[in-house]
């Protein structure tokens, strides 16, 4: 008997990558496929940020802290800011501060976020949007620590918590997709051109006085301004932390005109980041 060779064919398959057109070509499910490399990219980013820091995490605390002492001796006791509802200057200050250093630093980070992954993508694929949205979740631990600091100092000046606090989740996530919309525009931009990078930081000192951090918006004069004014998204973000955490007026209308800002900056911004994807591996 002779032997039978047996032959196996072994086929080799080729998936070819094309870049994606259109409005349906956004594909966000593919967001969800990739949870876990969200989460990981989120750990890695906590970690490096706290990685042989003597401090650590009491960074989250320290800097507002110290921005809110700064503001209240100049603003709140030299300049004597008004607040509403006479609430003291530090409290209404620190609230304030709270969204703002989280809208800050999650623009910051995810408007550097392509750059700063560059190995990464030029190696692998997955769907770019999972880093910009992954440099947002680094920036909550400092959100949530400064937070325990904030009810501490509404305990010690006696100021009451109420129901309101319920819609501060909302008024969270407001600030987080405020932060990425922008964010969407600025890193496809800074893969491009890396003049944008530097311009971040001064972009954000200046946001941060044409929004009512340090002091009421009560202050515009009128209520046509104030719809200009609702142009700022996070002057709605800050007035729900105010009214959630205060008691103070709500935002009332100017803050259906920030969420429409916000919604035509998040869908105008997925368009030009896919648009922009199919040349980040080329020339980042």
């Amino acid at each position: 008997m002779t032997d039978q060779a047996t032959i196996t064919r072994t086929e080799t398959r080729s998936i070819t990558l094309r870049p994606s057109r259109g409005w349906i070509s956004l594909n966000l499910r593919d967001l969800w496929l990739y949870r876990e490399l969200i989460y990981f990219l989120t750990w890695r980013d906590i970690k490096v940020r706290y990685k042989q820091a003597v401090l650590g995490v009491l960074w989250a605390v320290l800097q507002p802290v110290f921005t809110m002492i700064v503001f209240s001796v100049i603003l709140g006791y030299l300049l004597k800011v008004p607040t509403d509802n006479n609430i003291p200057y530090p409290v209404f200050s620190f609230v304030g501060l709270l969204p703002w250093q989280l809208f800050a630093n999650s623009l910051s980070k995810s408007g550097s976020s392509l750059v700063g992954s560059a190995n990464l993508i030029t190696k692998v694929y997955f769907p770019r949007l999972v880093i910009p949205i992954s440099a947002l979740g680094a920036t909550m631990v400092d959100f949530l620590i400064s937070f325990v600091v904030l009810i501490g100092l509404m305990i010690y000046y006696k100021l009451a918590i109420t129901w309101n606090i319920l819609w501060l989740p909302l008024f969270l996530l407001f600030a987080l997709v405020t932060a990425l919309a922008v964010g969407l525009w600025l890193s496809a931009l800074n893969v491009q051109y890396r003049d944008v990078q530097q311009m971040i930081g001064p972009i954000i000192n200046l946001w941060m006085y044409a929004s009512p951090v340090v002091y009421s918006a009560s202050i515009i004069p009128s209520e046509s301004w104030q719809l200009v004014y609702a142009l700022n998204p996070m002057a709605g973000v800050i007035q729900g932390f105010r009214w959630a955490l205060l008691g103070t007026d709500p935002p009332g209308l100017s803050l259906a005109v920030s969420i429409g800002v916000v919604l035509i900056l998040l869908v105008s911004g997925l368009y030009f980041f896919k648009r922009m994807e199919r040349v980040f591996a080329d020339i980042v």
